[in-house]
């Protein structure tokens, strides 16, 4: 024979809330801890991708003069560029991470490229993190390049993986190719919006986020 039995069940809803390093910290550190970890935030623990992404080059911003860009077929937004390149000189990040929703400073790359998609009339893709949020976005919107693309258009993304470990770090925004070189517009770059370029075969070129304007 077969009986029902009644019983009690309970429904739990979890809400999950992301908080930045930097809140937790002053949350539960100890005044001595809490100057402790300014040391490291100042001196990155003397590795600057400890504390995730972002781009460790210190040095200065590169010169456009003489670039001749090489245009695809796909239209990109120009617009967008010069957007981004007039952010050049930035140092931490604000209002990039500010407009997000951080109460303060974070790795603010992607932060930085969602602003400037935002500024330029896009809800999406809006995201402050570069494997989990960012890379997934354009996969699985069929918007995908991987490294060696060769129809990028101003105002991709370009993602990174400095260590190699198949894992995106960083991320800027496409300003052109001249063939052999790609150039960018960063944000974190050293904690710095800059202009830079790599070799279109850069290793740590993980691949590129292909934007449909």
């Amino acid at each position: 024979t077969s009986e029902e039995v009644p019983y009690e069940y309970y429904i739990l809803n979890v809400k999950l809330t992301s908080k930045p390093i930097s809140a937790v910290a002053s949350e539960i550190l100890t005044p001595e801890q809490m100057e402790m970890y300014q040391v490291y935030r100042q001196t990155m623990g003397n590795k600057p991708l400890l504390f995730g992404g972002g781009s460790p080059d210190t040095s200065g911003s590169e010169d456009l003069s003489g670039v001749q860009f090489i245009n695809g077929t796909r239209p990109g937004n120009p617009q967008l560029v010069e957007l981004a390149k007039r952010q050049v000189g930035n140092v931490g990040g604000y209002p990039y991470w500010s407009w997000y929703g951080f109460d303060s400073r974070v790795e603010w790359c992607a932060c930085f490229v969602s602003w400037c998609y935002n500024q330029a009339g896009k809800s999406e893709p809006r995201f402050a993190g570069c494997e989990w949020q960012g890379v997934p976005w354009f996969q699985s919107h069929g918007q995908w390049g991987a490294r060696g693309y060769n129809n990028l258009a101003p105002g991709d993304a370009i993602f990174f993986d400095w260590d190699l470990d198949g894992t995106a770090d960083h991320v800027g925004i496409v300003i052109g190719t001249d063939g052999s070189r790609v150039y960018t517009v960063e944000g974190n770059s050293g904690d710095a919006c800059k202009i830079k370029s790599y070799d279109l075969n850069y290793q740590s070129i993980k691949g590129y986020g292909l934007m449909n304007w």
